[in-house]
């Protein structure tokens, strides 16, 4: 599989949620252990809406917009810095690109790196500071060294290196949020947002795998 085109991005995007939806005990599980315990009560919120707009939306002929339909829903259905960083990982990279019917592993792959930059500027998060940046950037750094044009083997990759990240996050300390406090407590719990990372990134994988 090469490229995409809107209806099979729209049908990417819902198995993405529907894949974080039915992860919400999990990530509540993870959360709970150094956090607040609300971050898969979050991600299933924004993924519920993000699923309705997806669904009222005409696939159309700009794939962009879909991802970016999807980040601004959950931006505003979500609320607090989970609703902003996991917004934007959709939207980030889609605002302002010209509209396009397709999207090939160059494309993919510049979106999630765009992203990824709107990221850390909003979060001001960078890797080892055990945030979901910890799985982003190593899947969005292999998709963007990625010199085939296989969109599974690409993703594959991506996921790959978001587990390993994700899995990563149990040796570090958090600077961010409520496990910041914990003052090394956190050390051998994985980071919940990481996780969500992964999972969206393992299900775009999924989905292309089974074209």
């Amino acid at each position: 599989m090469k490229e995409l085109n809107c209806r099979q991005v729209r049908e990417m995007l819902l198995y993405v949620a529907d894949q974080v939806i039915k992860s919400k005990d999990l990530l509540t599980e993870i959360d709970s252990q150094i956090g607040d315990g609300d971050h898969g009560i979050g991600m299933e919120r924004g993924m519920k809406k993000a699923r309705e707009k997806l669904l009222d939306m005409e696939a159309g002929t700009d794939a962009y917009s879909l991802f970016f339909e999807m980040g601004r829903t959950m931006l505003m259905s979500m609320g607090g810095a989970s609703g902003v960083i996991f917004g934007t990982m959709f939207s980030g990279g889609a605002k302002g690109k010209p509209a396009r019917e397709t999207l090939d592993c160059p494309h993919l792959a510049e979106l999630m790196r765009d992203s990824l930059t709107k990221i850390k500027e909003r979060g001001q998060a960078q890797p080892g500071d055990k945030t979901m940046v910890d799985a982003m950037q190593p899947a969005a750094e292999a998709m963007c060294s990625y010199e085939g044009s296989d969109l599974a083997e690409m993703l594959a990759l991506a996921a790959a290196a978001a587990k390993a990240g994700m899995e990563s996050t149990r040796d570090l300390q958090a600077k961010f949020g409520r496990a910041k406090s914990l003052m090394g407590r956190e050390l051998g719990h994985q980071d919940a947002g990481a996780t969500s990372a992964w999972i969206i990134f393992r299900s775009m994988e999924e989905y292309v795998k089974s074209l």
